[in-house]
């Protein structure tokens, strides 16, 4: 039977060239970039030069670049940083509420510091809108966060017009863009971002990796103590085969992507064209244009959608309901309740994302299969139409 994988934003495969780049950093290249010998050198200048080609992803500079160990780190530094060393000034953050679990759960936490935190709504279509976050700006706003791709239902928020409003109060601005990075266009200094999140494993890298932007001047305190790695920010011996597979990662990004978003963004209209048009009582969920080329989030009616998956997963096709980091949990989907649908029409969404592996032979393959799949459901359903 054929495999199909269409769960990219949940994780990526290695890419060849990235495992290629990889290999000798666990042998013969395997020293650690803090020793002053040959081989510590030699680590030193694989980190430096991945550095590099991750700033020139998201045109930053190298040394805004900070490597974590993913994007759950990433957000925790960004937000726990910038919230502890700005204390004096504030302790009001401004966030959305449909973001991902790692900036909500930091959230919750800087709570019990004394942070006081606005979650803001969003529109039916997932957008955050930008009069909404100037009007939750207080005196003691010291933080906004808006995630730059959402990753369940795709859409792009507009970063460039929050970032000019954050710019003109003086209140730092964080994104978190692990699921944006790698598939379409990140520029920090035109986004007016002061921080942005990444991960290595949504852009065809490795997992354990990702990385901090953090511009110039923004005052931010390290969160984990120890030997004072990456410029005294994250302490921890340096992942070397990691980041130089983030390194690699990004720079493949940088040369494909404008290319693969054209490629997927006419396969996800196909497929978004099939499934809407052959099976009554479908929707899309998120924007219809300002969405990721690889996104797309169908809510079908009279369906579990824990159960489509295992009934797709039979065909060998992988997907997800839900988010994929809490496709476990049986609880409604934050984000689908957050644009306003309700529970039981969250519990027939189906996340379907596109990667470098997919066709348009997948592409006719996986509508039929849903298309027969969600029939058969509602075969079984007793709450379908009669």
């Amino acid at each position: 039977m054929k495999r199909i994988y269409m769960d990219h934003s949940a994780t990526t495969p290695v890419a060849p060239e990235v495992l290629q780049a990889m290999l000798p950093y666990f042998s013969e290249r395997f020293g650690n970039g803090s020793s002053l010998h040959s081989f510590g050198l030699e680590a030193r200048e694989a980190i430096e030069d991945a550095r590099e080609k991750v700033a020139g992803l998201i045109n930053a500079e190298p040394s805004e670049i900070y490597f974590t160990s993913g994007g759950t780190e990433s957000d925790n530094l960004a937000l726990k940083g910038i919230a502890l060393k700005n204390r004096k000034k504030g302790r009001h953050i401004i966030t959305s509420s449909f973001e991902h679990p790692a900036i909500l759960e930091v959230c919750k936490a800087l709570t019990k510091m004394d942070c006081d935190v606005t979650y803001l709504p969003v529109t039916r279509e997932g957008l955050v809108e930008p009069e909404a976050v100037k009007e939750a700006i207080r005196p003691d706003t010291i933080l906004i966060s808006i995630m730059h791709a959402n990753n369940e239902i795709g859409t792009i928020e507009p970063l460039q017009e929050i970032g000019q409003i954050a710019k003109e109060k003086g209140i730092y601005f964080h994104s978190d863009g692990v699921q944006s990075v790698g598939k379409v266009p990140v520029d920090v200094k035109a986004l007016g971002l002061d921080a942005l999140s990444l991960s290595g494993h949504k852009l065809y890298g490795p997992k354990g990796i990702g990385a901090l932007f953090v511009r110039k001047g923004v005052k931010i305190e390290s969160i984990m103590q120890g030997g004072g790695h990456e410029q005294g920010l994250r302490s921890g011996t340096e992942n070397v085969p990691g980041i130089v597979g983030l390194g690699r990662a990004a720079d493949l990004a940088k040369e494909t992507m404008i290319d693969e978003a054209k490629r997927l963004t006419a396969l996800r209209d196909s497929l978004e064209e099939m499934v809407l048009g052959r099976i009554d009582e479908s929707w899309l969920n998120g924007h219809p244009t300002k969405r990721l080329p690889s996104n797309l989030n169908f809510g079908f009616r009279y369906i579990e959608g824990e159960s489509l998956i295992l009934l797709l997963d039979a065909k060998g096709i992988a997907a997800s309901t839900g988010s994929a980091c809490s496709s476990k949990k049986l609880a409604a989907s934050h984000v689908l309740m957050a644009i306003g649908l309700k529970p039981e029409e969250c519990h027939g969404s189906l996340r379907i994302t596109l990667g470098r592996s997919n066709t348009k032979e997948d592409i006719d393959f996986v509508s039929q299969s849903i298309e027969e799949s969600v029939s058969r459901l509602r075969k079984m359903s007793a709450l379908g139409p009669r």
